[in-house]
């Protein structure tokens, strides 16, 4: 059991990394290409190219990652984002940063989606039991929140280094994007630990007929929640609460910090949840009421009230994400889990890059309210769609403790 338990710390730790990048480049990628001269729609491109190659990534590690070596792979990945991110920083001509964002999959969302999560979800139900996997996941997200905290507080440091050094605006941001290609570079070496535990023992072999079934119904509900998404990335919100308020970054930053540590400590709430009312109803009771307090949110007169009904929101919006990671790799055999995770990441990576284009052209035409409204529609949509279609299918742990009491 010791290599499992250090594998899943370094998962861990390599999560906690990612994610620290992620809320860095979330509210700063939006400001930095501002400075490079990108007007909003084409910001929004970028970004949706960004999610563009995280989704070919997501579709090659998914059909060829284990082949290949999960460890082999998650390091690649990683020095691709550090190349990506170095390059947005330093160039101005507009095709390399469009280039440099898609072999970078640079992530716009604020939140960490991208491809290597695909591996991480196949390796960790392995180091742990079926009691144990919602709660193994709970702690992977608050890692993950965690470092989406820090990375959002992070983003107000281009603020301070303007305020206690003659640098100009385009020249901290600069730094800050350095910054996010770094801390990539360092999940690198992280992923470089892995154990050859990690790794597929046998062979991989075409997915059973009840996966397919499964990830059939699963990948339809996905492309609607991650269409939703990609109109409420968090560079979106940025540019929002930047025109609508008139706020900088570092308020920015410490907004989106109060809301990562509030997403950190859901998650956990999420596990205890799903332990008494099961994870299909975790997941869809927690997720309509946080897609009403997003309408609040964009039709909110003030800064401050925006800003607490934001806050609401974020303790009941990340609470689908441990309960919905854990549920999938349960109903799914567990030779078929790097597909099922490939399959349902790569619907919902590709929603997220094509949406913040169309957000971004929403925007140009009427204003930044628009797309949160949409996206807060269709996130309730699917989730009285899931709700239908999965309230009877219960995992492992679930049928098991049904049988004990009846």
């Amino acid at each position: 059991m010791i290599r499992p338990m250090r594998d899943r710390r370094l998962l861990y730790a390599a999560a906690f990394l990612r994610a620290l990048a992620c809320g860095l480049a979330g509210v700063i990628v939006a400001l930095h290409l501002a400075a490079r001269g990108f007007d909003p729609a084409e910001t929004g491109a970028v970004v949706s190219v960004g999610l563009a190659g995280a989704a070919a990534a997501a579709l090659l590690v998914t059909l060829a990652g284990d082949r290949l070596g999960r460890r082999a792979t998650l390091v690649v990945l990683a020095l691709l984002g550090a190349a990506g991110g170095a390059a947005i920083a330093i160039a101005h001509d507009h095709a390399i940063i469009f280039a440099a964002a898609l072999v970078g999959m640079l992530n716009g969302m604020g939140k960490d989606r991208g491809a290597a999560l695909i591996l991480d979800q196949a390796v960790l139900p392995a180091t742990t039991d079926d009691r144990a996997r919602t709660q193994a996941f709970a702690w992977y997200g608050v890692l993950q929140d965690a470092g989406h905290a820090a990375g959002a507080l992070l983003a107000g440091a281009p603020a301070l280094l303007r305020r206690a050094t003659s640098l100009d605006e385009q020249r901290s941001l600069t730094i800050a994007m350095l910054a996010y290609a770094a801390i990539c570079a360092a999940t690198a070496l992280v992923y470089a630990q892995l154990s050859p535990a990690a790794e597929m023992r046998e062979r991989p072999k075409a997915p059973t007929a009840k996966t397919r079934r499964v990830l059939a119904r699963v990948a339809a509900l996905f492309a609607i929640d991650s269409l939703a998404g990609g109109f409420v990335t968090t560079a979106m919100l940025t540019l929002f609460l930047a025109d609508r308020f008139d706020v900088d970054e570092l308020t920015i930053g410490a907004l989106f910090f109060c809301a990562r540590v509030i997403n950190a400590g859901s998650h956990l709430g999420a596990a205890w949840l799903a332990k008494r009312i099961g994870l299909v109803n975790t997941m869809v009771f927690t997720h309509i009421p946080s897609s009403f307090l997003l309408v609040t949110v964009a039709i909110a007169p003030t800064f401050p009230i925006a800003a607490a009904l934001l806050l609401a929101r974020e303790g009941l919006v990340e609470m689908d994400v441990p309960t919905r990671q854990s549920y999938v790799m349960a109903v799914v055999a567990p030779e078929d889990r790097t597909f099922a995770s490939g399959v349902t990441y790569l619907v919902r990576l590709g929603g997220w890059a094509v949406a913040p284009a169309f957000a971004g052209m929403l925007v140009r035409g009427t204003s930044y309210t628009i797309p949160l409204v949409i996206g807060a529609a269709m996130k309730i949509a699917y989730d009285l769609l899931l709700y239908a279609a999965f309230r009877a299918e219960r995992p492992p742990e679930e049928q098991a403790l049904q049988r004990q009491n009846s």
